[in-house]
């Protein structure tokens, strides 16, 4: 089964020579490219063999692609290829060839995909990212209740095939990409600390980030836990969603919160992998918060989108999960509750009155439950839509 994604209308629309699709390791980059136009050659450098041939020489390789389009998958393993491709479309500009799409190349390492792309392909590609399913795509095919959602995640395969172990599929995962990819493309000679890290933070998805506490925690510097926390980031493992700032206001938290871009991923290296055990675990509210960021993350990735995501705390207490500012400069609070519950009134949030006055951004709260939007809730199915439409 194939789930449409939602990237796919903007990336049929480049016109650049190269478009660079990034993302982390199964999350779809190669299936979508080649399904949108089948006439693309697939050459994947995951092949050993073949990234020898042609690292040795990658002018003579593409030449025997003459004339032809190509999608390479997993790019940044050759890094000699980036010049080669270079000189192939500075040669298409020079002899005056339309301006169109030639070359689609993946990348599951965002860290020597930059390096690369920056220095040999600036104003010859643009430039993508793709990340797992989002709640949209899934639930527009399938019909499964939002639980079963979080603790899969958005990984293709596993919907594709419902026979696949999620436990093992996801054990798998994190040994090939996060302990030996991550680790060795990053450089990072704590692989142990490292390791005890991402599951520390996995913990802690949906929580404000504490650096020293982590450092006790893992046993190293708080600045190698911001070095890690930025190659997780630049990998699109997590992201941090900064706190909004006001100068009417002193007394808003200003520490990130950190949110796993994937529930299915955060929750294995929490250790879970039973559905039901996980329901009443104390851990469940924030995978569900994460599972909302993720998705407006996503929606705003997807489709293109300039948005700006904060979180509002106050040192008093008040708290609101998120605030969406939109390109026309329109807001709006996202609360995430797994059902559906009336809150506290904005009015009651003192450091809330003080930066907004009276005109107080609408708040809704985003759930589990039902597949309609009704009043100010929002069942997460409906997110990506209303966030559209806003």
């Amino acid at each position: 089964m194939w789930i449409t994604r939602d990237i796919s209308n903007i990336l049929a629309q480049n016109t650049n020579y190269i478009e660079v699709l990034i993302g982390p390791r199964q999350c779809g980059k190669s299936s979508l490219l080649f399904r949108l136009d089948a006439d693309y050659i697939e050459i994947s450098l995951d092949d050993f063999s073949l990234r020898e041939v042609v690292a040795k020489d990658p002018s003579t390789f593409l030449s025997q692609f003459e004339g032809k389009k190509l999608i390479i998958d997993e790019v940044q393993l050759v890094p000699e290829l980036f010049f080669a491709l270079k000189r192939k479309v500075d040669l298409m500009k020079r002899e005056g060839i339309k301006r169109k799409t030639f070359f689609r190349v993946t990348g599951s390492n965002q860290i020597l995909i930059d390096k690369n792309v920056k220095e040999s392909l600036a104003g010859r590609a643009s430039y993508f990212e793709l990340n797992t399913l989002s709640v949209a795509e899934i639930t527009h095919h399938l019909k499964l209740p939002i639980s079963e959602i979080i603790i899969k995640g958005g990984w293709p395969e596993l919907y594709a095939d419902p026979n696949i172990s999620t436990k093992r599929y996801l054990d798998d995962y994190i040994r090939s990409y996060v302990e030996k990819d991550i680790v060795l493309s990053a450089g990072i000679q704590k692989q142990n600390e490292f390791i005890r890290f991402a599951k520390l933070l996995a913990a802690r998805t949906a929580h404000l980030v504490n650096h020293s506490e982590l450092a006790k925690e893992v046993g190293v510097s708080s600045d190698t836990i911001k070095d890690w926390l930025s190659i997780l980031e630049r990998m699109k493992i997590i992201v941090l969603i900064n706190p909004y700032f006001s100068n009417f206001s002193k007394r808003l938290v200003k520490s990130s919160k950190v949110y796993f871009l994937d529930t299915g991923l955060a929750c294995r290296l929490q250790g879970h992998y039973d559905l039901v055990p996980l329901l009443s675990s104390p851990a469940f509210g924030h995978l569900f918060e994460t599972l909302v960021c993720a998705e407006i993350y996503k929606t705003m990735i997807n489709f293109s989108r300039h948005w700006q995501i904060f979180h509002w705390r106050s040192r008093d207490g008040e708290e609101i999960d998120f605030l969406i500012e939109f390109e026309n400069g329109k807001k709006v609070f996202i609360e995430a509750k797994t059902k559906r519950q009336s809150l506290e009134p904005l009015e009651s949030f003192s450091e809330l009155k003080k930066v907004f006055q009276k005109d107080f951004p609408p708040r809704y709260v985003c759930h589990m439950e039902g597949e309609k939007i009704l009043g100010d809730f929002i069942p997460i199915s409906c997110l990506r839509d209303f966030l559209l439409n806003f």
